[in-house]
């Protein structure tokens, strides 16, 4: 096996591999090079070369979203790792564990005029939960490590190189261990600068360095274990209590406890596509209640009746707008929110944090709470059991458009599949409908930007044991599209891009719609087609441009096959949006 022979190089590899961090993608360079050979040349690790930066650095955080652990993204010095930031971004708002690695020039070259050199320390300083800068190895008599060596302290100049390379050592195996550790234990990004000398390639068979085994110890960011009984008595005094769940992991919480919440009458319990729970009495489609009262003539009383007397939320971010607007103006007596990390005051109420998981909040709470007599949940319920009626209502009665082919995919999925959805126009979509409790959803809704999100995808599948489909509009699939550009797709993966010739999102937002201002600026009208990319990545390419030849194409779309595939649904831009907006209007009707 080889090693680099720089020192810096190897203590980064030999940490990873005892702290068991087995993916990592590298943007190829050559700054990077002692890196790259240290991951590349060891079995332990599963190494992934692509060439773009961002798309590496969402493909890594797909890596990390599915396994819960650190996933590793190493570049060049230079702009490369500017363009991992909205992946840094992304991961930092989602909690997802994700270690970025640079390699930058030495201190000494750092704004003098070097070519591919930028102010890299610090660089995600807004984003990032830990900066790890290390120091320049010593390799050698005469290393410069203060500038050009002209403001070098006179007592530097009495140490030994050894003596320095021996506390530079300490120090930088310290900063990699502690950066480590807070990935792991606080579930977001971290970044690793090392400055490397040249020369950069040279090889050798056994590593020179041996880790401080202090500097393996594991950092502990225990959970809160505070007396609940002042909650129990309000919860159990309340009768309308309201549990929100934004984006939440598969299997987080165990379904014996969310039994226990679904058989209260005084507690309603909003889901989204995006919060992985299921059950018969809960409420998935959350703005298939608040989006029809909005246009009720008796909305004041109806949104009185639902305001709950306590929230409880827990999970990431929630996609819909319409209940934290709801909230907001009709804000609860009490709000608590369950995370290990954060609480948002998403409301403008919050009360409290629980700074534990959600599933240990539930099995201690839970125990000590009674159900109470409600007619709460019963008649939100019943309103759910008609709106669910108008919205097959609905199906049947309208023509060809977004909204009827959501349907026809989200009912084509067979089980056990993994989803991945864009941004924009798609997961909102999606919550409109009841997606199968056997599928596993997921959508980077840290930042809810548009680019990423087909990278994202593919490093998910790469490594989940289930097959992936990402569902994507077109602005986000070709927005990333160079994500296509990896030798890593499996022949399972799928795509379905609903191809609305532009931002069709724009066109349910207020503004002037069909004048070519909006056009251009708002909506970015386009003719783009996905034929020529599948062509150039060896994906199978099939098209659909109404219902029947959607139902064709899905029919065999998810047999097995030997390359990934990928159906473009096209659907009229001018009437998506009138067939949307007036959905909410016909849920309402009587």
């Amino acid at each position: 096996m080889k090693y680099s022979n720089i020192p810096a190089a190897q203590l980064i590899v030999q940490l990873c591999k005892q702290k068991n961090i087995q993916h990592i993608v590298i943007s190829p360079g050559s700054r990077n090079a002692p890196l790259t050979i240290g991951f590349s040349e060891d079995p332990f690790f599963n190494t992934y070369s692509i060439v773009d930066e961002r798309c590496a650095a969402f493909f890594a955080m797909g890596i990390a979203q599915q396994i819960g652990r650190p996933t590793a993204v190493i570049c060049t010095s230079g702009s490369a790792l500017l363009n991992y930031y909205p992946a840094v971004a992304e991961a930092f708002y989602s909690d997802i564990p994700l270690m970025v690695i640079s390699a930058d020039r030495p201190a000494y070259s750092i704004d003098i005029g070097d070519g591919q050199t930028i102010r890299q320390k610090n660089v995600f300083e807004n984003h990032i939960l830990y900066n790890a800068n290390l120091k320049q190895d010593i390799r050698k008599e005469g290393t410069v490590v203060f500038g050009d060596g002209k403001l070098q302290p006179e007592i530097m100049n009495a140490l030994s190189s050894g003596n320095l390379q021996n506390g530079i050592q300490h120090y930088n195996s310290f900063e990699v261990n502690k950066a480590i550790n807070i990935a792991i234990g606080k579930k977001g990004p971290v970044h690793i600068n090392v400055p490397f000398e040249e020369p950069l390639y040279q090889m050798i068979e056994r590593p020179t360095v041996a880790i401080n085994p202090d500097h393996l110890k594991d950092e502990n960011f225990d959970s809160d274990n505070e007396e609940l009984s002042a909650y129990v008595d309000i919860w159990n005094a309340s009768e309308r209590k309201m549990i929100l769940v934004g984006v939440n992991p598969p299997n987080a919480i165990e379904q014996r406890l969310l039994n226990i919440l679904g058989k209260d009458d005084s507690v309603i319990v909003f889901t989204e596509t995006t919060s992985n729970l299921s059950h018969e009495n809960f409420f998935p489609g959350i703005d298939k209640i608040i989006a029809p009262i909005e246009k009720d003539v008796n909305s004041e009383q109806l949104f009185a009746e639902l305001k709950p007397d306590v929230l409880l939320t827990f999970g990431g971010m929630v996609v819909s707008k319409k209940i934290k607007a709801f909230l907001r103006k009709y804000q609860p007596n009490h709000h608590w929110h369950v995370d290990t990390k954060k609480a948002y005051d998403t409301f403008k109420c919050l009360g409290k944090h629980f700074q534990t998981t959600p599933n240990e909040f539930l099995e201690s709470f839970l125990p000590q709470t009674k159900s109470v007599e409600s007619e709460y949940h019963p008649h939100w319920f019943k309103v759910q059991n008609y709106r669910r009626k108008k919205h097959k209502e609905y199906l049947s009665e309208i023509p060809f458009t977004d909204f009827k082919a959501f349907d026809q995919l989200l009912t084509a999925i067979p089980d056990n599949y993994q989803l991945q959805l864009s941004n924009s126009s798609t997961i909102r979509y999606a919550q409109l409908f009841e997606i199968n409790e056997r599928t596993t959803v997921f959508c980077n809704r840290g930042t809810s930007g548009i680019d990423g999100s087909t990278s994202t995808a593919i490093g998910a599948a790469t490594v989940s044991d289930e097959p992936t489909l990402l569902i994507s509009g077109d602005l986000s699939f070709f927005y990333d599209s160079n994500a296509l550009w990896n030798n890593y797709i499996k022949n399972t993966f799928r795509i379905i891009v609903i191809n609305n010739s532009g931002g069709g999102i724009f066109r349910i937002l207020p503004g002037h719609k069909n004048t070519d201002n909006f056009d251009t600026y708002f909506e970015t009208k386009h003719n783009l087609q996905a034929d020529h990319l599948c062509e150039m990545y060896g994906f199978e390419y099939l098209k659909a441009e109404n219902a029947s030849e959607v139902e064709e194409g899905l029919s065999t779309f998810f047999n097995s096959s030997d390359k990934p595939k990928l159906l473009e649904i096209f659907t009229p831009r001018q009437l998506n949006d009138e067939v949307l907006l007036k959905y909410f209007e016909f849920l309402n009707q009587k």
